[in-house]
């Protein structure tokens, strides 16, 4: 079926009202139809469905907003990075706001500056979002912000008082604890951490983890070395645990860090995993073809987001509801080819270079001999590349 206008004869767009005549309902009827609402039988909703099809019909946006009181529209903070955990987060946040029925505005945020959250938040708000996601931050202190929209936190505290916020994701702190958990049962005495930036609330909880599992066992806790998130960075450290001596097991808190990790440890001559074991966090895509394939934590990124909609969505649509629970999405370590049990001889030590600079060697305590007493500078950062 084709309207023709009458400006020069070019096809007027359909309307509800034509939608309605050729579905044989009320104009309200259709209304209720594209705004989901409930109370419309499936025979009456599939009558208007394939007459809008029919005529290729499309509600405005702008005429639901007014019908309904909301733009459908989800605000998205996110960090401007091409990092993999933040950018795969925030495409299954696309595509489950999509599958809701909400189109998304994103609005990136640059590590290191200062309010950039609130900033991103206030411009979201000013934009009439009905939402608003805040995804990966970085610790930025606190956040004085009066958010009158349902706020859903991804991978942080909830930091909007007097908002209604949700949360939803997977406890980082429980995973890296599995993971370091998964090299102590192999066999090995103690877990070296080479953590991420500290700046970073998943990457806190990762060191939190690693330290509670070595805690829970009573193992020495060795001095942690902070990385960056990328490759370089690993391979520093890479050559920082190589030197040290005595080390066969490290946890990284990505997979980049591990990889980078991997390739100094092999230049130094250390077998992986024959003389040092490592697992990484977030099994990226490359993480299985890596040689050693990389064991890793596999993060649900999917599932996160699409809980974390699911429950923002509830908040906007259903203000006066009880919050629905979260649910508890699927975690894995991927065991593969990077891990094993410890070698039966110490690895020699290379000349440590200690936090005070000095050198020295290092060799893990032998069995039964009781936890020593935890290092007092916890942070060493790696030295540049060559």
């Amino acid at each position: 079926m084709t309207r023709v206008g009458g400006r020069g004869g070019s096809p007027a767009a359909p309307r509800s009202v034509d939608v309605a005549r050729l579905a044989g309902v009320s104009q309200k009827t259709v209304s209720r139809v594209f705004n989901g609402e409930r109370y419309v039988s499936d025979e009456v909703r599939r009558r208007v469905l394939e007459a809008a099809e029919e005529l290729g019909y499309r509600m405005n946006n702008a005429a639901r907003a007014l019908a309904s009181g909301r733009s459908r529209t989800i605000g998205v903070v996110t960090l401007g990075t091409a990092l993999y955990g933040p950018a795969t987060l925030l495409i299954g946040v696309e595509r489950a706001a999509r599958d809701a029925g909400y189109a998304i505005r994103v609005v990136n945020t640059l590590e290191g500056e200062p309010g950039g959250v609130a900033g991103a938040v206030e411009s979201l708000l000013e934009q009439g979002v009905d939402g608003i996601v805040v995804s990966e931050p970085i610790d930025e202190g606190s956040v004085s912000l009066s958010v009158d929209v349902p706020v859903l936190v991804l991978g942080a505290p909830a930091v909007f008082g007097g908002s209604r916020t949700v949360a939803a994701g997977v406890g980082a702190e429980s995973l890296a604890r599995a993971a370091t958990e998964h090299l102590l049962d192999l066999g090995h005495m103690t877990v070296h951490h080479l953590a991420g930036p500290q700046g970073w609330f998943a990457a806190r909880d990762r060191l939190g983890g690693w330290r509670a599992a070595l805690s829970a066992r009573g193992r020495e806790q060795p001095p942690v070395i902070e990385g960056d998130w990328s490759a370089e960075s690993g391979y520093a450290a890479g050559r920082e645990f190589a030197s040290a001596g005595g080390v066969t097991a490290v946890f990284a808190a990505n997979d980049d860090m591990a990889i980078g990790l991997i390739r100094a440890l092999t230049e130094a001559g250390l077998r992986v995993p024959g003389d040092v074991s490592v697992v990484g966090f977030d099994d990226v895509p490359v993480a299985a073809y890596v040689t050693p394939p990389l064991t890793t934590m596999r993060q649900p990124f999917d599932a996160v987001a699409n809980d974390g909609i699911r429950l923002l969505v509830q908040a906007i649509e259903k203000p006066d509801a009880e919050p629905a629970p979260a649910h508890d999405p699927p975690v894995e370590l991927v065991v593969r080819a990077s891990t094993a049990p410890p070698p039966s001889r110490k690895i020699p030590a290379r000349g440590r270079r200690t936090a005070s600079g000095s050198s020295g060697s290092a060799q893990l305590p032998p069995a039964g001999d009781g936890p020593p007493t935890p290092p007092t500078d916890p942070l060493i950062r790696p030295p540049t590349t060559d």
